[in-house]
């Protein structure tokens, strides 16, 4: 006997996703291997995305944005670092952010960066949680912006 749940908000099931149910159908960039666990594909998530980066030993991912998807990384291993082009400064310059295990950092949305992993026998693994259902990655051949430009009315 099947027990049939009413269609509302407040009695719908959880999702366990273990690590073997992550999976590589989802948006890449060179340098690094995305899995997928929360998105509409894997759990039906209408408006959030949440996986796994792994970046191989003295690798550096391609140049890549998430389009309007804001994104919060967090640190399992390794000890990556992320790259993006500083266009406050004087002269446009790239910054470099070194982590380690427990740092988190936040990408706002379109914002051209790159992660690099300088260990030399370490992978670096990271979890990432966007503000989009699906992964949004747009890569590009550098980090400067060549989109359309956004003018606030």
């Amino acid at each position: 006997m099947s027990i049939i749940l009413p269609e509302d908000p407040f009695h719908r099931r959880l999702h366990h996703v273990a690590p073997a149910g992550l999976t590589s159908d989802t948006a890449q960039t060179g340098g690094m291997r995305r899995r997928a666990a929360i998105s509409g594909a894997t759990v039906g998530a209408k408006r959030l995305w949440m996986g796994q980066t792994q970046v191989a030993p003295a690798t550096v991912s391609a140049n890549h944005h998430h389009g309007d998807s804001e994104t919060a990384i967090y640190v399992v291993s390794g000890t990556p670092s992320f790259v993006f082009l500083d266009v406050d400064a004087d002269e446009p310059h790239e910054v470099r952010i070194d982590t380690k295990p427990g740092d988190y950092i936040f990408v706002p949305p379109f914002v051209p960066h790159r992660e690099e992993n300088p260990d030399p026998d370490l992978e670096a693994v990271v979890v990432i949680a966007r503000s989009t259902q699906e992964a949004i990655v747009v890569n590009l051949p550098e980090l400067k912006w060549t989109g359309p430009v956004r003018t606030s009315a």
